[in-house]
């Protein structure tokens, strides 16, 4: 009996002690346990189905799928006319339906999420005889990555090669398009970059973002690409402190192709005679944008006779180039027009005397035609004195991590150190 009520009396102590601890302090904030949050919503509060939309199919028809009624879908159309459209789905995209399933009412639709590509989606809500449409994206995580690839036939087929992301061909192409030809590169030219990527869910990339630097070896030269803000703008600079930034760019257009070099006795296409061609025919597709190589001034626009409709542009130090065979003129290009460096003013056709598609480039210096693929281009302003101290500091880090002698704790990656912006800022 007395080992019997020495068990009662444990037992009722331990019970006692078990609810202290379950209860908190007077005043103390309970914790909420962790939400299985996706869009925003609680999905545990939920069942979900996911669906893709067919060819055909409406958001409307769907939605009246799922028990939602005319009257409901109605509002919904009205509602959803500035900030998304019921008629922009599209089939191929992915949606998910969260239906509310309780003892007390028969199941039915709260939300369905539409999501209109990789990051963003849209969130339309059904609540008693209420409607709401909510527009958001997924969480990304940034990823600091840095590639090499060696260039077999061009920079993009490398890029595919190394799978890796396309946005960062045309970053690479921005940054040195005032050092590199990229229509001279040459098969075992090779490059480093050190980059930041945005992924979605840890595994699914979408997108670049800040370049930290880059090395590029062409016939043996390397060329660096150090990432520094000066006079108010990042700009991207060599090892030496030369900005990358040259007084005239390399090419005024992308992604295109040599079709005829410079020549005092090239058989023309169409006239089938040798004749001096003191240009460079760069092959590209009808509307491919042409931009200035350099700050200027129009001094003519308009038909060129066998080069059709042609642009001229005199420059500084006594230099103007020239546009032939453009399909069109950008808007507000006209004589006596300011064009600044980079700027777009207009675009490839075949006008003229032409066998397809392409630009004729030229150049000329004090009313001579000179080879365009040969032109020594100065760069702008090199890094100040009073920057020196500061540049030689990132650089010798950012060299150091495309060199692979760096660690996590070593690496640049405070703004405030580089003196860089934010993302939107830097130069295009």
């Amino acid at each position: 009996m007395k080992l019997l009520k020495t068990l009662l009396v444990a037992a009722t102590f331990v019970a006692a002690a078990a609810c202290h601890r379950a209860a908190p302090d007077a005043g103390a904030e309970i914790e909420e346990a962790p939400r299985n949050l996706v869009y925003g919503i609680d999905a545990d509060l939920y069942r979900t189905q996911e669906g893709e939309i067919a060819t055909g199919e409406t958001l409307g028809g769907i939605l009246a799928r799922y028990g939602v009624t005319a009257a409901a879908i109605d509002r919904l159309d009205r509602a959803a006319k500035e900030e998304f459209p019921l008629r922009n789905i599209r089939a191929g995209h992915r949606y998910t339906a969260f239906i509310h399933e309780d003892s007390l009412n028969a199941p039915h639709l709260d939300y369905l999420v539409y999501e209109s590509n990789v990051t963003d989606y849209v969130v339309f809500g059904f609540h008693d005889d209420s409607v709401s449409i909510r527009k958001d994206s997924k969480p990304a995580t940034v990823r600091r990555v840095k590639k090499s690839a060696v260039i077999e036939s061009s920079l993009w087929g490398a890029i595919m090669k190394e799978k890796l992301p396309y946005a960062l061909a045309a970053e690479i192409e921005d940054i040195y398009q005032w050092s590199i030809s990229f229509f001279d590169i040459q098969k075992g030219d090779r490059f480093t970059v050190v980059y930041d990527e945005r992924f979605i869910d840890d595994t699914v990339s979408v997108g670049i973002g800040r370049v930290w630097g880059a090395r590029f070896t062409q016939g043996g030269k390397e060329i660096y690409a150090i990432p520094f803000r000066q006079g108010g703008k990042i700009q991207y600079w060599e090892a030496d402190g030369k900005s990358l930034r040259k007084q005239m760019l390399k090419a005024p257009l992308k992604y295109t192709r040599i079709s005829s070099k410079f020549s005092y006795a090239r058989l023309h296409p169409v006239h089938k005679v040798y004749r001096p061609h003191t240009g460079v025919d760069f092959a590209a597709p009808k509307g491919t944008p042409v931009h200035a190589v350099a700050d200027g001034v129009v001094v003519f626009k308009g038909w060129g006779g066998g080069g059709g409709n042609t642009l001229k542009i005199k420059h500084a130090n006594n230099m103007q180039t020239g546009y032939l065979h453009l399909s069109g003129f950008a808007k507000g290009i006209a004589q006596g027009v300011r064009v600044q460096q980079g700027q777009l003013i207009g675009y490839v056709g075949s006008t003229g005397t032409s066998t397809g598609p392409h630009l004729d480039y030229r150049v000329w210096k004090g009313g001579k035609p000179i080879n365009p693929l040969a032109i020594p281009s100065e760069p702008t302003e090199p890094i100040t004195e009073e920057n020196r101290a500061l540049f030689e500091y990132v650089r010798d880090r950012i060299v150091a991590e495309l060199d692979g002698e760096v660690d996590d704790t070593e690496r640049i990656t405070r703004l405030d150190s580089l003196r860089l912006p934010e993302r939107s800022e830097n130069p295009k």
